[in-house]
């Protein structure tokens, strides 16, 4: 099952994954602006924060017995669904270190168990989506590299369509409305 839609289907399913550490962060007041002016008409979106979901560290089982994973519970469950049921995944993700969120980093490291889950088939699920980031940082753009990278190379890897990220500056509570240049990229970042 692949989640590319044509136009007399069902309308896209938006799930934004708030990785933050701090409620309504500049990365989640972004999302939010980026959400309200530019996504599709008919768009449904779920907003779920991953502080509010924690998953397990992740163990890699791959070479152990079978090396299969069983079906998630709990949380993971929550986050599985979440995500197979979008037809574009949004990470909302503040820049830390460089790099993603612990939370988004264990978010993705648990899709590699995913892949081995009997009878899930998430990889294949997932082709077609669209990946997107929405990053706040405290310096410059160039910065957030590593965490574009990672974004991308997951999208390609995992043939998903990739969306880009908005980026927009800012630090304390609030900073990223003063960033004029994100404010108008977000009024149109969900038109492709």
């Amino acid at each position: 099952m692949s989640h590319q839609l044509s136009g007399a289907e069902a309308p896209r399913r938006f799930l934004f994954l708030d990785s933050s550490a701090r409620a309504d962060g500049n990365s989640a007041r972004l999302a939010r602006l980026a959400a309200e002016s530019s996504l599709p008409q008919g768009a449904e979106q779920r907003w779920l924060r991953l502080d509010e979901h924690p998953l397990p560290p992740f163990r890699d089982v791959r070479h152990e017995g079978e090396g299969r994973y069983p079906e998630p519970v709990g949380h993971e469950r929550t986050l599985l669904d979440a995500t197979l049921a979008a037809t574009d995944l949004v990470l909302v993700a503040p820049l830390y270190w460089y790099t993603l969120p612990t939370s988004a980093k264990l978010y993705l490291d648990h899709w590699s168990g995913w892949f081995r889950v009997p009878g899930l088939d998430f990889r294949a699920r997932m082709g077609g989506a669209t990946l997107w980031g929405v990053t706040a940082l405290g310096g410059p753009e160039d910065t957030a590299e590593p965490l574009i990278g990672t974004l991308r190379l997951t999208a390609e890897y995992m043939g998903m369509r990739w969306g880009g990220v908005l980026l927009g500056n800012g630090s304390r509570p609030g900073d990223v409305l003063r960033d004029e240049r994100a404010l108008i990229a977000a009024k149109s970042f969900f038109d492709a």
